[in-house]
């Protein structure tokens, strides 16, 4: 019965190693796998995601921008056009 227990004993262990060796050499060609890509999309000039997102704010907020530009210039316009108006009448 001992010399039983060992042999389990054993194959658990060796099992467990066999595990950790997967998950070693999966995380392995994991990192392998994503410098790849990495490598691939600078060498086509693509953006990342994260790269992508940043300029896609920024043009949010200049359009954002630009249309409180645009409403600020028409009101502008209207009260120039009030005081012309006012100037050409006053004389």
């Amino acid at each position: 019965m001992n010399n039983r227990s060992r042999i389990l004993d054993d194959v658990s262990q060796l099992m467990t190693n066999a595990m950790g060796v997967a998950q070693g050499a999966r995380d392995e060609a994991e990192t392998a796998l994503k410098g790849w890509v990495d490598r691939f999309l600078q060498q086509r000039n693509l953006v990342t995601r994260e790269e992508f997102e940043a300029v896609r704010a920024m043009a949010q907020k200049a359009r954002e921008e630009n249309e409180a530009l645009k409403a600020r210039i028409e009101a502008l316009a209207v009260r120039v056009e009030a005081l012309e108006a006012g100037a050409q009448s006053g004389e």
